[in-house]
């Protein structure tokens, strides 16, 4: 649902109470949601408390209220990636099998390019009467997608099939319906972020300026591409709210490498993009280091290299994905990580490009593949970025 434009109808239905949490689930989810609705659909929840709730104005009318303006419904049919009628009363869903266009909602839908779901909402002798289920089938012939009524306790005090499906049902069954045409379908994939931190003593450390905003960007594409991802993450302040990714939170250079290797083994794409501590100190005091002397020694070890353990293990169908943070020499130093790392891609940025790099919500990058593709972009918000990278990706599996 993240990103995605969703309009959401609602009609006259008992059921509409539902729909506030049926927008904030929606906005919870990363969708961007607007809202319209029948004149009499306002008795049954306020357009405040939508308006409230999805942060954007509410329309029941073809002109506003208070200005006069009209209310564009071609405009709104065009502007969604999905229509969803939720609930959907017999009243309506008749209009739409039939064409009828007498409120904001019919004009809307007969407008609309995108994929419509309907959520039915009645009582169970109106929802099984047989126009009803005609209606249901034509709308089906028509492209639109029915999600089926739930069987409970219905307004009349009758017990059946009827009931508008739960919010959380209503959600789920739309991401598994747009998820079967994803790219990245049943891959599964291992993505590292953030930086590490390298303890000196229990309350200093070594580390670096990576704010994590590169990886998690990259896991949450990556899941919107259809695949399960592994997020092996450094220490970050950031959050993710996607039942597709695992979030697996590690300290140090040592405990990335030991996920990393573990995670690698049953994923079919891995995208080291943390930035992980070259070098580590050899010993780790118990005690805080006091400050007694005018200068100290820490003597340092090199860490693990995840990238190059996952080259050498790596099988043939997997994607081994790395980056390379340059300040000189850029593109000399990618290629030759490219090659000894045994990697399919390498992600090039380089710190004298402004914008680039650590701390920043954007980035310039220039992918290398094995193939001897050199792919240079222009500075980018690091979610455009992402969206790059796994565009790549896409096409290497296709190729």
């Amino acid at each position: 649902m993240k990103s995605r434009k969703i309009l959401l109808a609602i009609t006259a239905s008992i059921a509409a109470y539902k729909a506030a949490m049926l927008v904030r689930l929606l906005i919870k989810s990363g969708a961007e949601v607007k809202v319209i609705m029948t004149e009499s659909a306002k008795e049954f929840i306020t357009p405040l408390t939508l308006s409230t709730l999805s942060k954007n104005p509410v329309y029941s009318e073809f002109t506003t209220s208070k200005q006069g303006e009209w209310v564009n419904h071609v405009e709104l049919g065009l502007w969604a990636d999905l229509m969803l009628i939720a609930p959907a009363t017999a009243n309506t869903i008749a209009k739409m099998a039939t064409g009828v266009c007498d409120n904001l909602v019919l004009a809307t839908y007969l407008s609309a390019k995108c994929p419509v779901f309907i959520a039915p909402a009645m009582d169970l002798d109106m929802f099984a009467h047989r126009t009803t289920q005609k209606n249901l089938k034509t709308l089906e012939s028509f492209g639109n997608i029915i999600i089926d009524a739930e069987t409970g306790d219905l307004a009349s005090g009758l017990t059946g099939k009827g009931r508008m499906a739960e919010p959380e049902n209503i959600i789920a069954f739309i991401e598994n319906k747009l998820s079967k045409n994803k790219p990245l379908k049943g891959k599964i994939a291992l993505v590292t972020a953030g930086p590490t931190y390298e303890n000196i003593d229990p309350v200093r450390f070594i580390g670096n300026y990576s704010s994590g905003k590169m990886g998690y960007a990259i896991a949450e594409n990556l899941a919107e591409q259809g695949a399960e991802v592994f997020l092996v993450s450094g220490p970050t302040n950031l959050k993710i709210n996607n039942s597709a990714i695992k979030i697996i939170d590690v300290k140090n250079a040592a405990e990335m490498y030991e996920q990393s290797v573990k995670y690698f083994k049953k994923s079919t794409i891995a995208v080291l993009s943390a930035a992980v501590a070259d070098y580590t100190p050899t010993s780790i005091s118990s005690n805080k280091i006091k400050k007694s002397n005018d200068s100290i020694l820490v003597n340092l070890k090199k860490t693990k290299d995840i990238l190059k353990q996952l080259g050498a293990i790596k099988k043939q169908n997997q994607i081994l994905i790395g980056f390379a943070l340059e300040t000189d020499n850029e593109e000399k130093n990618a290629l030759k990580k490219l090659k000894e790392k045994n990697a399919d891609m390498i992600v090039l940025n380089s710190l004298k490009n402004k914008g680039a790099g650590f701390k920043y919500d954007t980035n310039q990058i220039t992918i290398y593949t094995k193939k001897g593709a050199k792919i240079p972009f222009p500075l980018k918000s690091k979610q455009d970025v992402a969206s790059d990278i796994v565009n790549q990706i896409i096409i290497e599996f296709n190729a």
